[in-house]
C-alpha cells in the first residue's frame, strides 16, 4: 500500500492505495467522491472523465499513483462556491441535456474542458469533443444545445 496525495477540488487529500488502483476507484472508494461514474472500465464510455491539471482524462485509464501531486477536479468541484450549479451544469439542466444522468458527470467534465480550450465552439466542434462520451438516453441533441448555451451562444443553432 502506498499513500497517494493530490489536490482534489481545491483540497489536499491523501489515501492509502495499491499501485494498481485506478484514479476512478481512488476517487470513489478512497475519497468518497461518487460523482465520477464507472461505466465500462475500458476507457470507452467517458462516464469517468475528470480534469487532471486542467486536462480531461478518463479516470478509469490512469493509475492513482501516476497523478500523485496533481490537481484533480471532479464533478463535485464544478459547482459554484455557494453550492449552486456551475455554468455548464446549469446549462445541462436548462436545456434538458440529461435523462438518466449516468453519463452526465463525464459529459459535463468533457464539455467544461472543451469550453476552457475553445470558449465559442461550433456545433461540429462540440460533437467532435464529445465523441469519447457515450449517452444511451438523450440522442446528444440537447447535450450539444447545453454546451452551446454554456458558451454564451444561442442554443437554437444546434437545432
Amino acid at each position: 500500500m502506498t499513500k497517494v496525495t493530490m489536490t482534489v477540488n481545491g483540497k489536499s487529500v491523501s489515501a492509502e492505495t495499491e499501485g494498481r488502483t485506478l484514479l476512478s476507484a481512488y476517487l470513489r472508494e478512497g475519497l468518497g467522491l461518487t460523482g465520477t461514474h464507472i461505466g465500462c472500465d475500458t476507457s470507452q464510455c467517458g462516464a469517468c472523465v475528470v480534469h487532471v491539471d486542467g486536462v480531461a482524462v478518463k479516470s478509469c485509464s490512469v493509475f492513482a499513483q501516476d497523478v500523485a501531486g496533481a490537481t484533480v477536479t471532479t464533478i463535485e468541484g464544478m459547482a459554484n462556491a455557494d453550492g449552486s450549479l456551475g455554468v455548464v451544469q446549469q446549462a445541462f439542466q436548462d436545456h434538458h441535456g440529461l435523462q438518466c444522468g449516468f453519463c452526465t458527470p463525464g459529459m459535463v467534465m468533457s464539455s467544461a474542458a472543451l469550453l476552457a480550450q475553445n470558449p465559442k465552439p461550433t456545433e461540429a466542434e462540440v460533437r467532435h469533443a464529445l465523441e469519447g462520451n457515450i449517452c444511451r438516453c438523450t440522442g446528444y441533441h440537447n447535450i450539444v444545445k447545453a454546451v452551446l448555451a454554456a458558451s454564451g451562444q444561442d442554443a437554437i443553432a444546434a437545432e
